[in-house]
């Protein structure tokens, strides 16, 4: 009688059909989880109009009325909230992209060292990763930050190191170009001598597939780029102006300056991540099979080339994946910036929640930027890593 029913047609077949009751338990499944997300949004909304509190983003527009000590763009406090937190993106960008190329240096060097026959290098290396990594990254970062305020002195007495560079517990300021229009110029004419030094990477990756002779184009590419800045410099006027930093009243004016706060920051997630890194590094040139060593040192290779142009290549297919975790790994740990002072996007949306007490909306929002930054890197770290793959015949 199961069977007849099993196998005819209609409303018992449905019934029976594994696939009907997976849609079924997928819609249901789904249907809660709306119906959780209307719920805990309306009885929101509903607590908040209670209190009196109002809900939308247009807090964004009004006047800010507060500081901030490190931008990459004008700020005043009569400038709005929106940008504000616009500063705040920018320094979290900042940070995130410094640290994960200083993190990928270090950590190369360190992993590469690690596995250095020279024991003191390779125990120098072993050390180095296992002091920072077992130290949290709250502590690394507070310890940096205390260094600078505490062992160095204040701007009265700062340290020149070098010819109107100074350092003090306010940080590095050093001297930079005055503004002049050459600067802008000099900016294009570098992203168009980038753009031909790749396409003269690839016209002779194609001449050695043809040829089997290699073409110097990293030299060429080099000299491409330097020779168009300076050629650029000389016709817009060669300017040599320089806004130095001079010390007037408590403080530096004038110059760039590296604060304690994002040297701090910057130092700490980078050494950090970098311990990580190095293991990733380690572990993927340990997958190359040391055959592929000993081939190129019979066919001449120096062990530079061999390193560069034979182990390296294959290894960044089995570093890539972890590597991509630790920039995310990178990127997230600079919400830590609030302990050191740093103005984050992190920072400066709590002190526009604790002004305008749009508590909801302060979150969204950089929840919104972090989420954007962690897809971001893993598109582009997805397509390297496709690009990386072995391709099949």
């Amino acid at each position: 009688m199961f069977k007849s029913l099993h196998n005819g047609k209609g409303l018992p077949s449905l019934i029976y059909s594994e696939k009907v009751r997976g849609l079924f338990a997928q819609a249901l499944v789904s249907a809660g989880i709306v119906f959780l997300a209307w719920y805990l949004i309306t009885n929101t909304f509903v607590n908040l109009e209670k209190q009196g509190i109002s809900t939308g983003y247009g807090f964004l527009f009004l006047e800010s009325s507060f500081g901030i000590s490190e931008y990459l763009i004008s700020f005043e406090p009569s400038d709005t909230y929106g940008r504000a937190l616009l500063v705040g993106l920018l320094n979290t960008l900042k940070v995130s992209i410094l640290g994960i190329i200083f993190a990928t240096l270090i950590g190369f060097l360190v992993g590469t060292s690690r596995m250095s026959s020279n024991w003191v290098l390779s125990r120098i290396a072993a050390v180095y990763i296992n002091l920072f990594r077992n130290i949290p990254v709250l502590l690394q970062l507070i310890f940096w930050y205390t260094l600078f305020n505490n062992s160095f002195p204040n701007p009265k007495k700062a340290i020149e190191v070098l010819p109107n560079v100074f350092l003090s517990n306010r940080g590095v300021l050093f001297p930079v170009p005055a503004e002049h229009p050459a600067y802008f110029w000099m900016g294009l004419v570098f992203i168009f001598a980038l753009f031909g030094s790749w396409l003269l990477k690839r016209w002779s990756i194609k001449h050695r597939d043809k040829t089997g002779r290699s073409f110097p184009h990293v030299w060429l590419g080099l000299a491409l780029v330097v020779m168009s800045l300076v050629l650029t410099y000389v016709i817009c006027g060669a300017p040599t102006e320089m806004n130095n930093p001079v010390f007037k009243g408590f403080n530096f004016n004038g110059g760039a300056k590296l604060s304690p706060e994002f040297l701090s920051l910057l130092i700490g997630l980078s050494l950090y991540t970098s311990t990580y890194i190095a293991d990733i590094v380690r572990s993927g040139l340990q997958s190359v099979s040391k055959g592929q060593q000993e081939a190129s040192i019979d066919l001449g290779l120096k062990p530079s080339q061999t390193l560069m142009n034979v182990i390296l290549p294959q290894a960044l297919r089995v570093m890539i994946p972890p590597m991509t975790s630790q920039f995310l790994n990178l990127t997230k740990n600079s919400s830590l910036a609030v302990a050191v002072g740093y103005p984050d996007i992190v920072s400066l949306s709590n002190t526009t929640l604790n002004q305008t007490g749009q508590a909801i909306e302060a979150i969204s929002i950089f929840m919104t930027v972090y989420l954007g930054f962690s897809l971001t890197i893993s598109l582009f770290m997805n397509w390297y890593n496709k690009k990386m793959a072995l391709m099949e015949r």
